[in-house]
């Protein structure tokens, strides 16, 4: 049985959660430049937590291939505002912030946060792994080939599972050596993988049971999806939930989305079997 604590929370993971996304980005891949004032904000954060979201991920910079680059400053500028915005307005919630960088981990926990979700796991700051470890924080430690300006250029691998199992248990190692006790896994669908390896790791998502750590699955509407169907992220939907029902069933404990109320529905069916 897997809980994190999160502020003083423990969140169990014996029964899965659900993360709903909140890109405070002007150029997501799916709803980038949607939430852009208090209001809008607030609306969608208040929609996703009555719809039974656990945790609220919050991203200020686009990791979409090809995403423009942003500065430390105007990472911080954007995010820790609405941090300091959703704790005042909902003192119970987790938020989870999506960052690679160690300064902002350290100053959006210092604002209320409660976890990091940093997409390089670890190899894009040398410092976020002692920050994480300085600030006792569940980290969510996810697996990306290159940088997200680099990641979908011809990506290879001779065996993906193996090589993604390979280097979490490097970085595993390094984070329980400086005392990191709350570790997610995140195969990272889209981040240097292509649509076959995509697929080969939801297929073979319960591998990663030998890791003894729980697994957060990211498929929403993600172009593995839509570009197999031959439709867009918008009209995805379905395929997310299809997508979420087989890492729910082959052991995923936190599925991030776009859309909760759909991914709650999904939880509860895969429950109804689980034993």
């Amino acid at each position: 049985m897997y809980t994190i604590n999160c502020n003083g929370t423990l969140i169990d993971l014996s029964s899965p959660k659900v993360m709903g996304i909140l890109n405070i980005t002007p150029d997501s891949f799916f709803d980038g430049g949607k939430y852009k004032n208090e209001s809008d904000i607030l609306s969608q954060t208040e929609k996703m937590l009555s719809e039974d979201a656990t945790f609220i991920d919050i991203g200020a910079y686009s990791s979409r291939p090809g995403a423009k680059h942003i500065s430390e400053e105007e990472e911080l500028q954007r995010i820790v505002p609405v941090i300091e915005l959703l704790v005042k307005n909902f003192p119970e919630i987790i938020i989870s912030v999506d960052t690679f960088r160690s300064k902002v981990a350290q100053e959006t926990i210092n604002s209320g946060a409660a976890i990091i979700n940093d997409i390089s796991g670890g190899k894009m700051d040398d410092n976020m792994f002692a920050t994480v470890a300085k600030l006792q924080v569940p980290y969510i430690l996810m697996h990306m080939l290159g940088t997200p300006k680099t990641m979908q250029n011809n990506p290879e691998y001779k065996d993906v599972t193996k090589e993604v199992i390979s280097f979490f248990a490097e970085q595993i190692n390094i984070l329980h050596q400086l005392k990191v006790n709350d570790i997610i896994l995140d195969v990272g669908f889209g981040f240097g993988k292509t649509i076959e390896h995509n697929f080969e790791l939801l297929k073979n998502l319960s591998l990663f049971k030998s890791l003894d750590a729980p697994m957060l699955a990211g498929v929403s509407r993600k172009s593995m999806l839509y570009k197999t169907l031959d439709t867009t992220a918008q009209e995805a939907l379905n395929a997310t939930t299809s997508a979420n029902t087989i890492a729910l069933l082959n052991g995923a404990k936190i599925l991030r989305v776009h859309d909760v109320k759909e991914a709650v529905e999904a939880v509860k069916i895969v429950n109804q079997i689980s034993f």
